[in-house]
């Protein structure tokens, strides 16, 4: 059974993209911080005859989101699908923003994802196959100087989909985002739909990779 990994599963896009790849036929593991929500969540796919696991993690937590990886990949002999989905949406512009949540955003919005990819990769690019998935936003093209942690992050998250594509295509390993150009409510159709775009992602032959999808909410 292949792995689906979800680092930062929340109720909305994360929930809804974990349920596409079980009903696809994935192992999937949801990992946040709030083991709670994340026992909710779980209980939700299970109904549906998915095989769940979870883990809790924080995601400004640079190690701890490399050892949940390696943790991962130990215990289910790989990860075939690693999806990094945490953010920190803030409503601060740069005079109000403290220095400090600053940074702790940033920690999640971006650094958390540079450290699940430094952990997955490797093994990945050994094996000649995975799939590296980023939910990115809107912000990473017109960024808005009221979501200023946000706008960065969602450009971080963007040019590291981009900038890995290539090197990691030839090492036969996809890197990819799809760009949120908007909220998504959870259990709506725009969820459904993000969801569908990384599966889309996912299945693309070798030859057709991209390494972003942008998709544009209709606020269903």
């Amino acid at each position: 059974m292949k792995t689906y990994l979800i680092i930062g599963a929340g109720p909305g896009m994360g929930l809804a993209t974990a349920a596409k790849f079980a009903k696809e036929g994935h192992r999937v593991v949801l990992s946040a911080r709030n083991r709670d929500r994340l026992e909710e969540l779980a209980e939700q796919l299970r109904r549906d005859g998915a095989t769940v696991e979870i883990r809790t993690v924080d995601a400004a937590d640079a190690k701890a989101v490399a050892d949940l990886v390696r943790d991962a990949e130990r215990e289910f002999g790989g990860i075939d699908v690693l999806h990094y989905n945490a953010g920190v949406i803030r409503a601060d512009n740069v005079q109000d923003q403290p220095l400090d949540s600053f940074n702790s955003d940033l920690a999640i919005n971006i650094g958390g994802a540079l450290a699940a990819v430094q952990s997955a990769s490797p093994s990945m690019r050994e094996r000649g196959e995975g799939t590296i998935l980023l939910t990115g936003g809107g912000f990473a093209l017109a960024p808005s100087p009221d979501y200023l942690s946000i706008s960065i992050g969602k450009a971080g998250i963007r040019a590291l989909a981009q900038g890995l594509f290539e090197d990691f295509r030839q090492h036969g390993v996809h890197v990819a985002t799809v760009t949120v150009a908007g909220f998504v409510n959870a259990g709506t159709k725009d969820a459904a739909a993000v969801a569908d775009a990384f599966w889309a992602l996912y299945r693309q032959p070798q030859a057709d990779w991209s390494f972003e999808t942008v998709y544009e909410p209709a606020g269903e």
